[in-house]
């Protein structure tokens, strides 16, 4: 039976998650969800305010060839190259997004109705490479509201800190343990202070920052359960939670300090923290777990369209449910760490995990896109 306070936090759950604070992004994108008025149905329907987009998105998208096969026809007879096509596609999908968003963004002064579009995975560990291609796409999407995405490797950093320097708006992906956040806010402060020796207007840039979730307790389970011990079985889903709040906690005490202090000064914006990989892998947990229990405000949660669904039907979002949570998950992480799992080599491991797997859907969609235009009679090359 349902009490009157759990049916009251059903109720309207993504409203509720949105007046608390949290901006809802859908994480997927497909023509045939713009063409279709899909996405703009969510956002009049479902409290969706931004998208994101990456390179396992796309390849699912554009994969299946649905919806593309006329732009496909036309980049053959122009005889394009596979990357070139790859790109007019996945941009031209990225710009019409950024069109349906487009009054979001101006209501909430950019800060929403945004669209995420990531560089080449392969460029993941190429500074220069990274900066040449988001550049580069910021000038092909050409809508004030699109985010380039750049993934939160070494070869990253610098790239974060020049792009946003030079005034283009970026998602920061790919984040998996709280040294590298703390080091992505150092160069997005970094980068921030670089634009305002150029003059530029702070105010018009943004940036999340993407803190991966659900894989996080995927590795670290999986190594609970071959444990297989009493006290490691009780810490199973507890290590993603953990660590997502403690980015949090770190969120607040690096904006709350004197180096932000004086750019925000100058209209600088807060680079919100972005929940990403929220859809749940383990069917034991609910399939809403990494929404309701990631309650904050000033945050963003990316969420795939069956956990948004899933949120809006069955959803218990109660309040903030991470700032009065830092002691006990200092405590779960600390726990697990006891046990013998390294949470340094768990996070490494899935960095490059990530990586890699953002590589191989890339390089998938290549195949699936030379293979069409092969189709038609060009040699793709």
């Amino acid at each position: 039976m349902i009490t009157v306070t759990e049916a009251t936090a059903t109720a309207g759950a993504l409203k509720r998650l949105s007046d608390e604070g949290v901006s809802i992004w859908l994480d997927d994108l497909s023509r045939g969800r713009i063409e279709s008025g899909n996405l703009a149905e969510l956002v009049a329907t479902k409290h969706v305010v931004g998208v994101t987009t990456n390179p396992s998105i796309f390849q699912a998208a554009i994969g299946s060839g649905a919806g593309y096969e006329e732009q496909l026809a036309d980049l053959a007879t122009r005889g394009v190259t596979v990357d070139e096509a790859v790109r007019m596609m996945t941009t031209a999908d990225v710009r019409a997004a950024a069109d349906v968003l487009r009054p979001v963004h101006d209501a909430t002064g950019g800060r929403d109705g945004r669209v995420s579009i990531e560089v080449d995975p392969r460029l993941a560990h190429d500074t220069a490479a990274t900066i040449a291609e988001a550049k580069q796409l910021a000038w092909l999407v050409d809508r004030p509201n699109v985010m380039i995405k750049i993934p939160a490797t070494k070869a990253g950093l610098p790239a974060i800190t020049e792009v946003i320097g030079l005034g283009i708006s970026v998602n920061v992906t790919l984040i998996f343990s709280l040294e590298r956040y703390r080091e992505v806010m150092d160069a997005y402060l970094a980068g921030l202070e670089k634009a305002a020796e150029k003059g530029l207007d702070l105010s018009t840039i943004h940036s999340v920052a993407s803190f991966f979730v659900s894989r996080v307790d995927s590795e670290i389970d999986k190594r609970l359960t071959v444990l297989g011990t009493e006290q490691a079985l009780a810490l199973k889903g507890r290590a993603a939670l953990a660590n997502a709040r403690l980015a949090y906690q770190a969120y607040e005490e690096v904006f709350a300090g004197e180096r932000w202090n004086s750019l925000g000064g100058a209209r600088a914006n807060k680079q919100r923290p972005l929940w990403a990989s929220t859809g749940v892998k383990d069917p034991s947990y609910k399939d809403t777990l990494y929404v309701d229990d990631l309650v904050a405000p000033g945050t963003v949660n990316t969420m795939p369209e069956a956990t948004l669904n899933a949120t809006a039907d069955h959803g218990r979002i109660t309040g903030d449910t991470v700032t009065g949570g830092y002691a006990q998950a200092r405590a779960d992480l600390a726990a697990v760490e006891a046990l013998g799992i390294s949470y340094d080599e768990v996070v490494r491991q899935l960095e490059d995990e990530g990586v890699a797997k953002f590589e191989a859907a890339w390089q998938e969609l290549l195949d699936a896109v030379t293979k069409s235009l092969n189709s038609k009679g060009v040699d793709a090359e």
